[in-house]
């Protein structure tokens, strides 16, 4: 769906919204024809058209939503106007304009990234990444885009002279994806910086943009072309739906081509997801005011305890990429990781004792979830590449929940070994 940052109330209100909280809770939901206050959840598979007239001029692609719910639905589209909304809010073109996006709701963010890459590149290109990435985009290359014929190249992207070498050396990089705060190291990456390199050698720009959501970070402000968010996590913020939604400002683009590769892969949402998807934004801002809050003090925490080696979190000025989140992030978010000095056997210890905290995989809920990526998320990699991206056995990841702080403190305290 396509919505333009200075999103207007509903029916005759027309005063610009200045904030997300109203943004998540009033762009989307208020119009629909049963005048219902809430979207409904349209559990149908198919459309019916009035009359011959009606039915030709949905498909010449006047409203794809209500033909066949692979290719769109009203609870779909009342998500993706909420997520384009909060990605561009505040964003201006060059021109003055409001920066208006593209979203496409899918069924996962994985889904939502495969279209991203498909669509955009071909047998013969290379994506250009870097280290610490989530373990199923590293497989996604090794497995999916390297059998499609693209190769993907991985090097530290932090030094900007360094990236724009390799592009150099390298005409056949199409692509330049960043995970920025990355996972499970919380690396993070100079958006504005690799931007201007991916424009200079006519390169496109992707973005991760999960682990911060648009209240934290706007990838598009700082010049990336397209954005995904596995909507699963911080975005639903329940651990309710699995989802995920793609976002691009080259508008034709992504009514054409991209909206083409998504809806023949089947990527497509279903209407109970986005029901919930739409519903979980609506507590966004508080969500992530509460969730941050709680990460930086269980940091402190972590980073004066005599059981803990290392804290990796972007709040802390131990972080090497400190400088970079305080440059565009609102705040370094919820995520860190942490190496425990009893390396792998400490890790176990540590988990199998915890008392309150969740052990799960996944981000982004209310309560604190705890996960070994070495044994779980990056299993998929060999030893030596976990170990070249920082994953050491001993590492564990925890995403803050907005718990009464006291509360995970106190399991955290009681869980580690001196």
């Amino acid at each position: 769906m396509e919505i333009q940052s200075d999103q207007l109330l509903p029916m005759s209100k027309k005063i610009p919204l200045t904030g997300i909280s109203s943004v998540a809770i009033h762009t989307s939901g208020h119009n629909n024809a049963e005048y219902a206050h809430i979207t409904p959840i349209f559990a149908t598979s198919t459309f019916t058209f009035d009359d011959a007239e009606s039915g030709m001029e949905r498909y010449s692609g006047k409203d794809k939503t209500r033909i066949y719910s692979r290719w769109g639905n009203p609870t779909f589209t009342a998500a993706e106007e909420t997520i384009a909304a909060l990605e561009s809010f505040g964003i201006t073109n060059e021109d003055g304009t409001a920066l208006q996006l593209k979203a496409l709701l899918h069924s996962s963010g994985q889904a939502a990234m495969t279209t991203m890459f498909m669509s955009n590149l071909k047998a013969g290109d290379t994506v250009l990444s870097h280290f610490a990435l989530y373990g199923g985009t590293n497989e996604l290359f090794k497995s999916v885009l390297a059998q499609a014929g693209v190769n993907a190249i991985i090097i530290d992207m932090r030094d900007l002279n360094a990236v724009e070498d390799v592009i150099k050396s390298d005409s056949s990089i199409k692509l330049i994806h960043l995970e920025t705060p990355a996972n499970p190291t919380l690396q993070c990456i100079d958006i504005a910086g690799i931007s201007v390199l991916a424009k200079k050698y006519g390169a496109i720009l992707t973005v991760d943009n999960t682990f911060a959501t648009p209240y934290l970070q706007q990838p598009f402000k700082y010049g990336a072309d397209f954005v995904f968010h596995s909507t699963t996590k911080f975005l639903n913020g329940h651990g309710t739906a699995i989802g995920g939604v793609l976002l691009g400002k080259d508008l034709e683009k992504m009514n054409t081509t991209v909206w083409k590769w998504h809806t023949l892969m089947g990527g497509n949402s279903n209407a109970f997801d986005a029901f919930l998807l739409s519903q979980g934004m609506k507590t966004l801002e508080i969500r992530m005011d509460r969730h941050c809050s709680n990460a930086m003090e269980v940091a402190h925490f972590l980073e004066k305890h005599a059981a803990v080696q290392k804290v990796n979190y972007n709040g802390l000025s131990s972080h090497p990429d400190y400088a970079v989140a305080q440059k565009q992030m609102r705040h370094p978010g919820a995520l860190m990781s942490f190496e425990l000095k009893g390396g792998l056997q400490a890790g176990k210890d540590f988990i199998d004792k915890l008392n309150m905290c969740v052990r799960a995989v996944s981000l982004g809920t209310l309560d604190t979830l705890i996960s070994h990526p070495a044994s779980m998320t990056h299993s998929g990699l060999t030893p030596e590449e976990r170990q070249k991206y920082g994953i050491t056995d001993g590492l564990i990841r925890m995403s803050v929940g907005i718990e009464n702080l006291q509360d995970i403190l106190n399991d955290l305290d009681q869980s580690l070994v001196d």
